[in-house]
């Protein structure tokens, strides 16, 4: 069961959001949505694709434009899966369009922000109601809060 977020998490959002995009200004504009960007997801899919190949015991599924790696073990990821490049991999729960639409989100950033991606995600912290790129995903669709 998803737990009541807490009061004022929206306003906390917003400003994560708001710093992200003030973050994004700071950057040289030839790192994000770029030919190096590209050359970074192109990387993040083949880890992902590595990691999945090696840990999946499940389907290995491509789904809404990503690989779907199902099986993995519970310590290959946090919370519900990971999403690296346009790999998404994730355990037993089954994959809904909803999650898809929410880790295709993810895909969309890592094309965007390239090798940037994991750093700026960590950057962004653990907690997904402040961190932007889980608020920009979709915070339902990534079952972080009820509809």
């Amino acid at each position: 069961m998803i737990a009541a977020p807490p009061v004022g998490w929206q306003d906390r959002a917003q400003r994560a959001v708001d710093r992200g995009a003030r973050m994004d200004a700071a950057l040289p504009s030839f790192l994000l949505d770029s030919p190096l960007s590209l050359v970074g997801s192109w990387w993040g899919t083949s880890v992902g694709f590595l990691w999945g190949s090696l840990l999946s015991t499940g389907r290995i599924e491509h789904r809404a434009g990503l690989w779907v790696f199902t099986g993995m073990p519970n310590w290959a990821f946090r919370r519900g899966g990971v999403c690296v490049g346009t790999c998404f991999l994730t355990g037993e729960a089954r994959v809904t369009d909803a999650v898809l639409r929410h880790e295709a989100v993810h895909a969309r950033q890592w094309r965007r922000y390239g090798f940037l991606m994991p750093i700026l995600y960590l950057l962004a912290g653990r907690n997904p109601l402040t961190n932007r790129f889980e608020i920009l995903a979709g915070l339902e669709d990534g079952n972080y809060v009820r509809r």
